[in-house]
């Protein structure tokens, strides 16, 4: 199974930069416009609905026009609140601290991370193999080979850094890219699962409540991307007799809306039947669900839902 996997100034603090071109509503595309996760756990071009979907033609419209209603694009601002300096035995570097907030309403699941100029350097490396014409008008700070350090330095490429994101932002394809998503989630997820593989269930959920908002706003328009960390939720929460599993649960499930070959499904199903019946919740419903799933579309149900997401994010 493959794996995908991501103080300075107070006087020098700019204004949170405003994203433009973003104010029609995005609708979900159908057949290879939609975005969902390949074989590798990233976003690939794909049709969102297997061709053995039993549902029919009614049906099938009628989950399109809720997907529409639900999938209107996320609106996010980026903000650099602050910088430091750190220091190592062999290195020195500036660590700048990046704020995401959703728009339009209050938003109390901002996202907080941490990124050194050179992930943005690398970011903009990758994009430039894919995306050079789209981004050819988006200025990236260019390093210097000295001063790098001073005060005033610190915080003229704090702000250009943080024009530079809501530029990149701006444009659909790059908003949307596997390069853009994992500068931003990445590297908290690629430790959150790390940290499940070890057995340290509250570090890697304290991480992965962290990430997870901010991911399922940049995925909005490919639900089921948000599922493998919605499944590590469920699985730290059960190994730490939480129950708050069965929510997490559920929430995955959701995000799975007629996509039953999808590799997490079954999996996924049947670990939910496992919880209810634990919890004394309906677990026959979920069994029945399971079990029609598996007439319509068989498949191999050796692996568990634990064994399938810890080969999330290995590398």
């Amino acid at each position: 199974m493959a794996n995908p996997e991501h103080p300075g100034s107070p006087g020098c603090m700019g204004p949170i930069t405003q994203c433009t071109a973003r104010t029609q509503q995005e609708a979900p595309a159908t057949g290879p416009d939609l975005l969902r996760p390949g074989p590798d756990g990233h976003l690939d071009t794909h049709s969102g609905l297997s061709s053995n979907s039993s549902m029919t033609t009614r049906e099938l419209q009628q989950y399109w026009q809720n997907e529409k209603c639900r999938w209107k694009h996320v609106k996010l601002l980026f903000e650099i609140a602050s910088a430091r300096i750190e220091e190592r035995r062999v290195s020195k570097f500036v660590v700048y601290q990046i704020i995401v907030i959703q728009t339009g309403s209050f938003d109390n699941n901002k996202a907080v991370l941490e990124r050194r100029y050179s992930d943005f350097a690398k970011l903009q490396k990758a994009l430039l193999k894919t995306f050079r014409e789209e981004i050819e008008d988006v200025e990236f700070p260019r390093k210097y080979l000295t001063g790098n350090f001073a005060e005033e330095m610190i915080c003229e490429r704090r702000r250009a850094l943080q024009e530079y994101l809501g530029l990149l932002y701006a444009i659909r394809c790059v908003r949307r890219s596997r390069e853009f998503l994992d500068f931003l989630t990445r590297p908290e997820l690629r430790e959150a699962f790390g940290c499940l593989r070890a057995g340290q269930y509250p570090r890697a959920l304290e991480l992965l409540l962290r990430v997870l908002p901010l991911q399922e706003k940049l995925t909005a328009h490919c639900p089921a991307a948000a599922v493998p960390a919605l499944c590590a939720v469920l699985l730290c929460h059960r190994d730490l007799d939480r129950p708050e599993a069965f929510a997490a649960g559920e929430r995955a499930l959701q995000r799975l809306q007629a996509r039953e070959g999808h590799r997490y499904y079954a999996p996924l199903l049947d670990a939910m039947v496992r919880l209810a019946y634990a919890l004394g919740k309906d677990f026959v419903s979920l069994q029945e669900r399971l079990e029609e799933s598996q007439l319509r579309r068989p498949t191999p149900r050796g692996i568990t839902l634990k064994e399938l997401t810890v080969r999330e994010y290995l590398h």
